[in-house]
């Protein structure tokens, strides 16, 4: 079990792009997705600290090495009238998992969004994913089986701008 004293949890900073998205590409090799990173350590960084800002990331450090990390972005629900927060991707390194830093990420996310004054919290998991889904259900999460996600991307994106 991780000493709670070890870990760390903060608002990634600039410096520490290029380790987020070296998380964010062992995020997509454990998703089988690792043909789907497209972007870099450059663009990570000017959505994360540029003008607009995008996107926000929390970094998991243990004994001063970076184990996980989620990152997030807020929506809003037009029913409660109220701002949420979409969890992108929660990641922890496969070594260090089981240890507490998965549910402190997501319990510092809940804060985030409680301080902020959001009415929601919530993101996607893969169907395949049982582990990560039990993990979810219990912290509390319900997990929604009459929504699915639409997504429109490259040259469909293009195609759908021009009508």
């Amino acid at each position: 079990m991780t000493a709670r004293s070890d870990l760390t949890l903060r608002f990634a900073e600039p410096e520490d792009s290029s380790v987020l998205f070296d998380l964010i590409q062992q995020l997509a090799e454990y998703e089988k997705l690792s043909h789907a990173v497209i972007g870099d350590a450059m663009a990570l960084k000017e959505h994360l600290f540029g003008s607009p800002r995008y996107i926000e990331a929390i970094l998991a450090e243990y004994a001063g090495q970076a184990v996980g990390f989620a990152l997030f972005f807020h929506n809003y629900s037009t029913f409660l009238t109220k701002p949420g927060i979409y969890l992108e991707d929660l990641f922890v390194v496969p070594e260090y998992r089981r240890q507490g830093i998965g549910k402190a990420l997501l319990t510092k996310l809940a804060q985030i969004a409680v301080e902020r004054n959001c009415g929601r919290l919530e993101w996607s998991v893969l169907d395949w994913n049982e582990p990560a889904q039990n993990f979810y259900r219990s912290m509390g999460a319900s997990i929604l089986d009459d929504w699915r996600i639409c997504r429109v991307t490259e040259e469909a994106l293009t195609q759908l701008a021009k009508k």
